[in-house]
């Protein structure tokens, strides 16, 4: 570190002071100390207004070793592109945007380029500051910042990105698509709004394992909008609005063997229908919550059966047999079946059922009751067995008989 003293007051010397300069970059400069008899008109002030033609200009420093630690400048910006200030050897001091003014001073200066400190000192006015600040989801609007999100037209297989940060997506089509790329990608807070103005369902998927509301897909009917939010490693949406036209949503689930539990958003579906080849019994919880499904079972069963649950002891079941739908109310604890005859009703039709699943049966024993075996045949099912079967020439009962009031007439075969 040096500095250079006077012999006869034995001061710090510095080159002669320039209080002010205005500068005009059209090119790349590299300013000098306006040392005594130093005529160049490239001068350093101690206090610059610098205004830049271009863009990727530069403002270099005079070599630091030519004057004494301390020695400082600050620099405003008063144009429109951003510069840079440099040490004499070319190494960027620091950068300054339209608005902005910086403070620099000499640390040390064992060589030309030397050891530069710098200081923020804001902006000249309030109004390039808040223009100079507003970034995605905010508008600079006179001396304020207000807040903006820009309508974004997108098409079926749009891909979101970085740039939709805040920015209301619009979809304006039939039936289509669009993706969201990794979370990972996004980042934590970044979010858009979308809109589906569209006549179609917009579903919007997710990539690799990432999640939206703990699905892998999310539905958009026609007049549906929400804003979706990143956190980092999964999506949410915020303040999901639905249509009153279209207020049926649809759950398609595969399942094979063993429990399932359905989550919240999963459940809030109306239209629940389950597929998959099953190999083994499949019993899927619901949230004990009250609501109303319908249930399709479009597996195949190979045997085996899908029951519903709430999980709550002694709460009743249903157990739907494959190919059928069933119309189910919870109560928050049991499942009812919702198929009863109505109020002037004369007739109530039924499925034919099968041994195994008969169509009228019990919630605590589903493979007990009455089915139909075939044509003009009423059969009684008990634990999976065809046991009684009534055709229009007679009845057939299969196993022992115990008949504790006896036998009048009839001949046994």
């Amino acid at each position: 570190m040096t500095s250079y003293n006077s012999p006869f007051t034995g001061q710090v010397i510095q080159p002669t002071d320039v209080s002010y300069r205005s500068i005009t970059l059209s090119a790349n400069v590299v300013l000098s100390w306006p040392l005594n008899g130093n005529a160049t008109p490239n001068y350093a002030a101690r206090i610059m207004d610098v205004t830049a033609t271009t863009g990727g200009l530069s403002l270099g420093m005079p070599p630091a070793n030519q004057t004494s630690v301390g020695n400082d400048a600050l620099i405003r910006n008063t144009g429109a592109n951003t510069f840079t200030v440099t040490d004499f050897d070319g190494a960027t001091i620091v950068s300054i945007a339209a608005g902005q003014t910086k403070y620099i001073y000499i640390t040390d200066n064992p060589d030309e380029g030397g050891t530069w400190g710098t200081i923020a000192f804001g902006v000249g006015t309030s109004s390039p500051d808040a223009a100079s600040l507003a970034g995605a989801g905010l508008l600079a609007s006179g001396a304020t910042l207000n807040q903006s999100h820009p309508t974004n037209g997108i098409a079926s297989g749009y891909t979101f990105a970085t740039t939709d940060r805040a920015l209301t997506c619009v979809y304006s089509s039939g039936a289509g698509t669009a993706t969201l790329p990794g979370s990972a990608t996004l980042g934590n807070n970044w979010f858009t709004l979308v809109k589906n103005n569209g006549t179609g369902s917009l579903v919007i998927s997710t990539s690799g394992i990432d999640t939206i509301d703990g699905l892998t897909t999310k539905t958009f009917q026609p007049d549906d909008s929400a804003f979706i939010v990143c956190t980092g490693s999964t999506f949410i949406t915020v303040g999901f609005g639905r249509s009153t036209l279209y207020n049926f949503s649809a759950l398609t689930k595969s399942v094979t063997t063993g429990a399932y539990t359905l989550t919240a958003n999963e459940a809030a579906n109306l239209i629940h229908e389950y597929i998959g080849s099953l190999t083994g019994n499949v019993t899927v919880t619901y949230p004990p919550v009250v609501s109303f499904y319908v249930i399709t079972n479009q597996v195949t069963d190979n045997g085996y059966s899908l029951t519903i649950t709430t999980g709550v002891s002694g709460g009743a079941n249903a157990t739907i047999p494959a190919g059928e739908t069933s119309t189910l109310i919870c109560d928050g604890t049991n499942f009812f079946n919702a198929n009863t005859v109505q109020s002037g009703a004369t007739t109530f039709s039924l499925v034919n059922g099968t041994a195994a699943s008969p169509s009228l049966s019990f919630a605590s024993e589903p493979t007990t009751g009455i089915y139909r075996p075939g044509a003009n045949r009423f059969g009684i099912s008990v634990n999976g067995t065809l046991r009684a079967d009534v055709s229009n020439t007679g009845l057939a009962v299969t196993g022992t008989g115990n008949f504790t009031g006896g036998i009048t007439g009839g001949v046994f075969s």
